[in-house]
């Protein structure tokens, strides 16, 4: 996804601020909610995304380049309520986000994932489900492998039908990703960009199809 506007004019297409900030719950199991600010925004039709730039406004010490924060914001073309039931369904993401190569379900709560962007390599993380909250709209996982954090998705009504936003908190531990950290993070986060913006469009062909 390429940089676009910033500031107020990010939030046309009838995104509003409130939304956009309301993020439901804490991390699991005790994680801390990285308090970092976050770089532009970035739009791309109807998809809103921000990610960490490491770093600690005011701060002196050195950023973490292993570390990633993301967040994106989609509007989708069905209720909430319709919306949730296709995010819940982690084994049928394949189906409409063609970067999610694979889901192994181990359990009722937990599964193995499998993704790939446009750089050549995958990367996998065992998700285990910690809320499953309909009536919030908010679903949450905890992620270990590959990368090791959290994940949320929080659903609110919108005027189009849904805001669905995603939250991404992890720190990278494959060896590739670490190995590279300096040279490649930008490119690294150009990678989760343009996942997202892809699964934003398979969701909004899938619900539009069913």
């Amino acid at each position: 996804m390429a940089a676009g506007n910033s500031g107020p004019d990010a939030f046309r297409e009838g995104v509003d601020r409130a939304a956009y900030a309301a993020g439901r719950g804490a991390p699991p199991h005790g994680r801390r909610r990285s308090h970092r600010k976050c770089g532009p925004l970035h739009v791309t039709g109807h998809e809103y995304a921000y990610s960490d730039t490491g770093g600690v406004p005011g701060q002196t010490q050195p950023m973490d380049l292993t570390h990633y924060r993301f967040c994106s914001l989609w509007t989708l073309p069905a209720p909430p309520a319709a919306v949730f039931a296709v995010l819940e369904r982690a084994e049928e993401y394949p189906r409409w986000w063609r970067q999610v190569r694979e889901v192994i379900r181990l359990d009722d709560t937990t599964a193995v994932v499998r993704v790939r962007s446009l750089l050549p390599y995958d990367v996998t993380c065992t998700a285990r489900e910690v809320r499953r909250d309909p009536a919030a709209g908010v679903l949450e996982a905890v992620l270990s492998g590959d990368l090791d954090g959290w994940a949320r998705w929080t659903l609110t009504a919108a005027a189009s039908g849904t805001l669905a936003r995603y939250d991404q908190e992890v720190e990278a531990t494959k060896p590739l990703l670490r190995r590279f950290a300096v040279v490649g993070r930008p490119v690294f986060r150009a990678n989760h960009r343009l996942m997202m913006r892809a699964g934003r469009r398979g969701l909004r062909a899938h619900l539009e199809a069913v």
